[in-house]
């Protein structure tokens, strides 16, 4: 949970809104933040935590996404 828990703290410098995530089938996505929002090295922590940015879809987490 720790690392779910950083993940999202880095996001929230970057967006803070009602409804920040989406959740279907085995992925978490987290809303409203875009790659070029997110300095290079926010980016390399949050691949490091199981978040990584997939076009059109943003950001999304194959990790955090299922139980």
């Amino acid at each position: 949970m720790d690392d779910l828990i950083k993940a999202l703290t880095i996001f929230r410098k970057y967006v803070n809104v009602s409804y920040p995530t989406h959740c279907e089938h085995d992925v978490m996505y987290i809303m409203g933040v875009t790659k070029e929002e997110v300095s290079e090295e926010d980016l390399a922590e949050l691949d490091e935590l199981g978040f990584f940015w997939d076009g059109d879809e943003g950001f999304k987490s194959y990790r955090f996404g299922s139980a």
